[in-house]
């Protein structure tokens, strides 16, 4: 099982402009749709006297969970081509608001498609990409004599401590990509009194 997937590494912006009309665009690290409508959102507050703000986004390591946004732009001029860069990467859980001042001048579209397009590859560029790994929690309870033998198969696999609490009875949050979820939980649960 492959449990790698492209992300951008944190906010970035762009801006482009093209007759007079100015787009500014902004993309930012999101997990949830609920996540990706609060950004446009503050994004249109903040940029409440402009034209249009446009957007788009992806999320889940599959890339599953996606949708788009012209916000009165002609159909496909804008949503579309800004989804359009963040397939071209194959990046995930991320948003893309892309900001429009008109300048007067029609762009035709053509240049629209153009200028969202570019604008969201300026923004995805300043954003950086990294490769992250798909986890899964497991959450475990056991007597403080087990404590060697949980921290030993923690060390000798990928797994990390997300949190953990020692006294008479023990409690550990960890975090283990996905690929070895099934073994290192079968390992870790063969422990003499780990629960989970």
């Amino acid at each position: 099982m492959n449990d790698l997937y492209k992300t951008i590494s944190g906010p970035g912006k762009g801006i482009y402009k093209e007759k007079m009309s100015k787009f500014i665009a902004f993309a930012t690290p999101v997990h949830t749709p609920e996540e990706a409508r609060t950004f446009v959102k503050s994004i249109q507050n903040e940029y409440h006297d402009a034209r249009h703000v446009c957007w788009a986004y992806m999320i889940g390591p599959d890339r599953e969970i996606w949708q788009l946004n012209d916000n009165g732009e002609p159909s496909g001029t804008a949503g579309k081509p800004i989804l359009g860069q963040i397939n071209s990467r194959q990046v995930t859980n991320v948003a893309v608001a892309v900001v429009r001042y008109f300048g007067g001048i029609k762009l035709g579209t053509p240049g629209l498609t153009a200028a969202y397009r570019e604008a969201a590859a300026a923004a995805l560029d300043d954003a950086g990409i990294e490769i992250r790994q798909q986890t899964r929690r497991i959450e475990i309870f056991f007597p403080y004599i087990a404590v060697n033998d949980v921290m030993k198969i923690i060390k000798q696999t990928s797994a990390t401590v997300v949190s953990q609490q020692f006294d008479n009875s023990c409690f550990m949050t960890i975090e283990v990509p996905l690929s070895n979820y099934e073994s290192i939980k079968t390992r870790i649960l063969g422990i003499d009194g780990v629960t989970e």
